[in-house]
């Protein structure tokens, strides 16, 4: 085989290895974000007196004019320019001359355009991300309200344990979405720091603007300090950190609803428009929608771990292995959030609890058990390891002889009493059963966080409220980022119009 020409930049490996899957990654995410950079720096140059107004009014008309004729999907790799940076460049010397052009490039490099424009990037996957989270939350808990006195079996350690409301199950994820919620917020505010004015990585001599380009592109402020504007990659773990820990958590819960949905434990129904059917049994119907969600939520988390994982051990430095490729990896993750997350949403809206099924099942499980234990404690003046040595010779009376809990026979439940508290009971069996049905069981769990209905209502009002505050703490960036839009077009207008 001949020898490849290594004479001239680029390698034909070294093209179709790195530099053009690179140019293609930039065409598909960091155009828009490279132009909004140049037309801030633009204007911040114009303001700072290092060029003039004239000036920098014609290459914003130039920038303008290349996003008005600019064919990007039809750019291909030829390898006459590094990247799409110089693409862009080039574009812009093309129209108002190599002099002029070059002054745009004053005081910056691609280093900090770099990352700047990756943080612009991930903002805005995030924003869509909170967005479809806080959605799924606010169902979660109009679910909560809906099902507030729907029976539900609680297990631990895969085993029935206890009788609850659905709507308290439900609260459970919506409180820990809460918390997925404020994490990815504030992985938005490690992304919110801009890194402009940073250069190369220590700044420069020339009177730039760092606060005024934090402004015109939407950050809350700039990143203070230039050499970890440039090495500092931790906004990448605090996004796919928060990110993962969203995916593993409701992984968690969807293998929940795969348990429940299962025939042995009929629990879930889940509705026609989320089954399908098998290609040879007539009698299947298959909630197949559960396991792709836990299939994409496992694929968003790999997504997670591969930006993670990949800047484990490399330098403090400016460093490609945070840049191009790593960050692509991570979107990914932001896709399986878009799929998944209004899939989820509609999913948990439309399934239904078969409360009978579960009515049966803790009645022959014993699952009121501790209430029973509990309740011998108070009326009947056991100690609470009496009382729970009782409950116990019941359950393992009733389970060996398969009678459900409503069915204890008077004369077994006195003489397991006796047998532990050395006395017969005072209180009836009938008062006894009254007490050991499931609404007794979680209405008395009053204590804040619990079942009952007075507890249950007011978590929901806090979880509801805390939805609402977060919700308003993303308003107010996703706004600031829009007037800034807004900001940085009237100043580019009037400089434009100062030059024509």
């Amino acid at each position: 085989m001949p020898h490849a020409d290594t004479s001239r930049f680029p390698a034909e490996s070294y093209k179709g290895a790195v530099l053009s899957p690179l140019f293609d990654e930039a065409k598909a995410h960091y155009y828009q974000p490279l132009q909004r950079i140049n037309r801030a720096h633009g204007v911040m140059l114009a303001e700072q007196g290092i060029l003039s107004r004239g000036e920098a009014g014609r290459i914003l008309a130039a920038l303008d004019a290349i996003d008005a004729t600019i064919d990007l999907p039809a750019q291909t790799y030829t390898g006459q320019f590094e990247d799409l940076f110089f693409v862009v460049e080039d574009a812009l010397c093309q129209r108002v001359g190599r002099d002029l052009g070059g002054r745009l490039h004053t005081g910056r490099s691609r280093n900090d355009i770099d990352v700047t424009q990756f943080k612009m990037v991930l903002k805005g996957r995030l924003d869509r991300t909170i967005a479809h989270l806080s959605g799924v939350i606010r169902t979660l808990l109009s679910v909560a309200e809906r099902e507030k006195e729907t029976l539900v079996v609680a297990y631990t350690h895969g085993q029935p344990a206890q009788p609850t409301r659905f709507g308290h199950y439900l609260a459970a994820l919506a409180e820990v979405l809460l918390r997925d919620l404020n994490r990815l917020l504030n992985a938005r505010d490690d992304a919110d720091l801009c890194s402009m004015g940073a250069a190369a990585i220590t700044t420069t001599g020339f009177p730039l603007n760092r606060e005024r380009m934090a402004d015109l592109l939407g950050f809350s402020s700039l990143q203070l300090n230039s050499y970890g504007c440039i090495a500092a990659a931790d906004y990448l773990m605090s996004v796919y950190s928060a990110l993962k820990g969203l995916f593993l958590n409701l992984g968690r819960f969807i293998q929940d609803m795969n348990l429940w949905s299962g025939f042995e434990v009929g629990h879930l129904y889940v509705p026609n428009a989320f089954v399908q059917i098998s290609s040879i049994m007539p009698q299947k119907r298959n909630p197949v929608p559960i396991e792709h969600m836990r299939l994409q939520l496992s694929h968003g988390a790999g997504h997670c771990d591969t930006v993670l994982l990949t800047l484990h051990n490399t330098p403090f430095t400016d460093m490609n292995d945070a840049e191009g490729p790593t960050q692509a990896a991570g979107y990914g993750a932001f896709a399986v959030a878009d799929r998944i997350l209004p899939l989820f949403a509609d999913f948990i809206a439309a399934v239904r609890i078969n409360e009978d099924k579960v009515r049966r099942h803790i009645d022959e499980a014993c699952l009121v058990m501790t209430e029973v234990a509990d309740s011998l404690v108070r009326l009947e003046g056991l100690s609470f390891r009496q009382g729970h040595e009782v409950a116990s010779k019941l359950s393992r009376h009733l389970v060996d002889r398969g009678v459900p809990a409503s069915a204890l026979p008077p004369e077994d439940f006195s003489r397991l009493f006796a047998e532990v508290a050395g006395r017969p009971p005072r209180l009836p069996l009938a008062e006894i059963q009254a007490l050991a049905t499931p609404e007794h069981f979680i209405e008395v769990r009053t204590l804040p966080g619990g079942p009952g209905k007075a507890a249950l209502a007011a978590a929901l009002d806090v979880y509801s409220a805390r939805l609402t505050e977060l919700s308003a703490r993303h308003r107010v960036a996703t706004d600031r980022e829009a007037a800034a839009a807004e900001r940085l077009a009237a100043a580019v207008a009037a400089l434009i119009a100062e030059a024509a």
